[in-house]
């Protein structure tokens, strides 16, 4: 247990020294982390239908498709570790790498037997200058989360920082997520999903200048070895791409054959 509690102090003074993926990767985490000897592949596909048609902290938008490959590794029974490739299509480019990332990430064990589940991840990682003029950045994610009968409530309140690129001096960035479902059935939950960047923590940004992406969501639970989320992205301020469609296509893969369990 002292293992784990140096593990999170130590993410937490990592805090001081990432902005926020983009539209690449766009899921709120459950607290849950993937069990040991056993491997989640999912395909995060991102389309905005309506976006930035000009270069605006990055690359143009408009019509971009987003490919994103996440694997993650169960470590331990409260430890994991997940690597990203990002992607990015768009008419007149072709396919482009856009950069990738790593992610550890540590849970609260189920035996302390907390009220909610919690977890603490640290990405961090390299994006093409093209994409983000900030190219070394790093993300700090506290997730808590509660199911309550057919109810399931997530809060991800992120701090990213970058470390190489404009925004340097910037220091933290607040850039929350949160999530509500309800399980209709057994196979068919479906919600709201909320994704914003408020700006830097000792100067927040107008509501003009925020990002705020409100996304009516569906999670299908056909199967404990399968993860499937759809949504349709809208956002309402200038400085947010107006309209997103997203999926992401998980699966499970067992090498201690070992029964998983789905992640929300």
């Amino acid at each position: 247990m002292k293992t784990i509690l140096a593990v999170f102090l130590l993410l937490g003074v990592a805090t001081g020294v990432a902005c926020a993926q983009g539209n690449y990767e766009i899921q709120v985490y459950a607290s849950e982390t993937e069990p040991p000897k056993s491997l989640m592949t999912e395909l995060h596909s991102n389309f905005t239908a309506d976006g930035h048609r000009f270069y605006f902290n990055g690359a143009a938008t408009n019509h971009a498709e987003h490919e994103t490959l996440e694997l993650t590794e169960g470590i331990t029974e409260w430890s994991e570790v997940g690597f990203y490739v990002f992607t990015s299509e768009q008419s007149g480019t072709g396919v482009q790498w856009v950069g990738d990332h790593i992610r550890p990430r540590v849970r609260v064990p189920d035996n302390w037997h907390w009220p909610v589940g919690a977890s603490l991840s640290l990405e961090v990682g390299y994006q093409r200058a093209y994409f983000s003029p900030d190219t070394w950045t790093m993300e700090i994610r506290p997730i808590v989360d509660k199911q309550i009968g057919r109810w399931y409530y997530a809060v991800n309140p992120v701090l990213d920082r970058t470390f190489h690129g404009p925004d340097v001096n910037l220091g933290l960035d607040f850039a929350p997520a949160a999530k509500i479902s309800y399980n209709f059935n057994k196979v068919v939950a479906g919600g709201l999903e909320y994704y914003a960047d408020y700006g830097s923590l000792t100067n927040i940004a107008s509501l003009h200048n925020q990002q705020q992406q409100f996304f009516p969501a569906v999670d299908l639970n056909v199967s404990p070895k399968w993860e499937i989320n759809f949504g349709v992205g809208i956002g309402p301020t200038a400085a947010t791409d107006h309209w997103i469609i997203k999926g992401i296509l998980g699966r499970h893969f067992d090498w201690g054959h070992r029964k998983t369990s789905l992640r929300q």
